[in-house]
């Protein structure tokens, strides 16, 4: 009896939600997008109903441009809201089995901290060169791999992130790799729409005739556009301007909260235009991984591992990639996603051809496909409906 295939996203061991099909990809909490679009959409359209009455009332050439731009700004806030939340933030496929121990590590050094599992023995970090600096990068119990540089796991969601920034509740989704930049426009436009709205409310009630206390009593919707708006702004163009703070000194709020740079430099800060211009201006890499591939349910390779086709695609130990530069490496047709990029991986290629010649499968925790869309298994079918 053939086995019973279903759709990766199907069967898969985070705790994201998923629709159409696993083509949206949303966090656990995601529910949150309710309460955070009735925050931002009821004092807009109220905003937006307040401007139509005026234009009834009063002058259109002033107040028609007003709605036009309040109605603009409503739009594309929620427009970057859903791109932020139901995009894959940078889901680092997980292994369906812990990679194997480097031939490299000494099994008799007393500094090193070794993983608590009776079954594998691996060391708990290991240290790799980016940019000319040393880098840190711890095991992943869960997933059963090396994160990537600046790559954490989150509990939440249950999943490595690639450029992990933080757990966002108000979006119900990871922010990282691939949705820091629709973030930075949400709340950049949050707070240009409150400010907006906090504006021409405050407009609307100095164009009346009369005493400005009578006149706000009578326009209490006005009046309370205007509180509202005065305590979001002070919220979401706090956490903008930190934000910005981030990005002038590539760093990843992770990263500052827990004091990564202060004691020492950091190696990703390439100077205020050069990181500006790196996040804004490099094109967003793409998934790595398919949610729509078709598995088999007794397949072990729906846990998503990173190095299910063993015999292509390896990273020479001599090819050097820029992890800053956004791009993909090309070298000898290998493509890298930029989080990859820059690694040194010396020593990986002997150990791979000491492997392959005792016909082991060669493993490493950073290989991935040559392909950008990952195959998760022999067994798994690129057939898509």
């Amino acid at each position: 009896m053939a086995a019973k295939t279903k759709r990766l996203y199907q069967l898969w061991k985070g705790n994201n939600k998923f629709i159409c099909g696993g083509r949206i990809v949303f966090g656990p909490d995601a529910a949150s997008l309710f309460l955070t679009s009735i925050l931002i959409g009821a004092p807009a359209i109220a905003f937006c109903i307040k401007m139509l009455l005026m234009i009834k009332q009063e002058n259109p050439f002033f107040n028609y441009p007003v709605l036009i731009g309040g109605l603009l700004l409503t739009v594309l806030d929620f427009t970057f809201l859903f791109m932020t939340s139901g995009r894959d933030p940078g889901i680092i496929p997980r292994n369906a089995q812990p990679p194997e121990l480097d031939e490299s590590v000494d099994l008799n050094t007393p500094s090193i901290e070794w993983i608590s599992n009776k079954d594998v023995k691996l060391p708990r970090t290991k240290d790799l060169i980016v940019n000319g600096h040393s880098v840190r990068v711890k095991f992943c119990d869960t997933c059963l791999l090396y994160r990537p540089p600046r790559a954490s796991h989150c509990s939440i969601c249950n999943n490595c992130i690639q450029k992990f920034d933080h757990h966002c509740p108000w979006v119900g989704q990871c922010i990282g790799l691939r949705n820091y930049v629709s973030f930075i426009f949400f709340i950049s436009t949050s707070t240009f729409l409150c400010l907006y709205v906090f504006v021409f409310s405050w407009i609307n009630i100095i164009r009346q005739e009369g005493d400005l206390s009578s006149i706000m009593r009578d326009d209490l919707l006005s009046v309370a556009l205007i509180v509202y708006c005065f305590v979001a702004v002070w919220f979401v163009g706090g956490l903008t301007v930190f934000h910005f703070y981030l990005i002038c000194s590539n760093q990843t709020t992770y990263e500052n909260f827990r004091y990564r740079y202060d004691k020492k430099e950091n190696p990703f800060n390439r100077g205020i235009l050069k990181n500006i211009k790196e996040l804004f201006f490099s094109k967003i890499p793409p998934s790595m991984i398919n949610f729509r591939t078709w598995v088999t349910e007794d397949d072990d390779s729906v846990a998503g591992s990173a190095a299910a086709e063993f015999n292509e695609g390896f990273i020479g130990s001599k090819d050097k990639f820029d992890i800053e530069m956004g791009k993909y490496g090309k070298e000898n047709d290998v493509q890298l996603p930029s989080i990859l990029q820059n690694l040194d991986y010396s020593g990986i290629d002997d150990n791979l051809k000491k492997k392959e010649g005792n016909g082991a499968d060669a493993f490493d925790p950073y290989f991935l496909p040559s392909e950008q869309v990952p195959k998760y298994s022999p067994r798994c079918s690129n057939e898509s409906t």
